[in-house]
């Protein structure tokens, strides 16, 4: 069991901390900030799922929220879990 530590960059959420095995699947995922509905559902449907498939699904989503750019909590969690593959 292994423990990543990621700092978003430009969006809502101050943390993301995520659980994982040594077969690369998420046991857990944890949002610090962010929309509170949404971070909560992020984390309970990556939980069970490879870090490659997360990564594949959630690159490139933009927010649509208060603040603007190309990533969003997301797109931030498929970047930190790239370190790790």
């Amino acid at each position: 069991m292994a423990v990543k530590v990621i700092q978003p960059q430009g969006v809502c959420s101050r943390q993301i901390t995520v659980e994982y095995d040594d077969n690369g699947v998420i046991t857990s995922c944890q949002f610090v900030g962010g929309c509170q509905g949404n971070t909560k559902g992020i984390s309970q449907l990556v939980v069970g799922m490879k870090a490659k498939d997360v990564i594949d699904k959630l690159s490139g989503i933009p927010c649509r929220g208060s603040r603007t750019g190309d990533t969003s909590c997301p797109d931030q969690l498929a970047k930190g879990l790239k370190e790790i593959l």
